[in-house]
């Protein structure tokens, strides 16, 4: 299994620049219960979007207050998708279950479809 990427202030300007992948960010702290328990959901998304043109990433909002303060997080966990785009497509605070973040993810990538598509393509 890959590891979840770990981006900072420093890493993340010529990651999102040089990436064509969707991106799932956990902003998470060190001091916040619900955040570690999310930090055990990465590996998992990880490993489920391992064949798809995906990166799972975290950013620690303790040691990177640029990135913080970019994606204006005021409470933690926040999660963000962002589109191959560069678009922040999605942003959710707090703890989900892990088929609200597939679902979060899934839908940046075209496949949450609604009912009608499912059933006649």
């Amino acid at each position: 299994m890959s590891e979840v990427l770990e981006l900072t202030d420093a890493t993340y300007p010529s990651f999102i620049e040089n990436t064509q992948k969707v991106v799932f960010i956990d902003f998470y702290s060190q001091s916040c219960a619900p955040c570690q328990n999310l930090l055990t959901y990465l590996p998992l998304l990880n490993e489920h979007y391992k064949d798809e043109d995906v990166v799972i990433a975290k950013v620690n909002t303790e040691h990177n207050p640029k990135l913080t303060a970019k994606f204006m997080v005021k409470s933690v966990p926040l999660t963000v998708v962002i589109g191959q785009d560069k678009m922040v497509k999605k942003a959710d605070v707090g703890l989900k279950t892990i088929d609200a973040y597939i679902k979060m993810i899934d839908k940046t990538l075209g496949k949450d479809l609604g009912l009608f598509a499912r059933l006649f393509g």
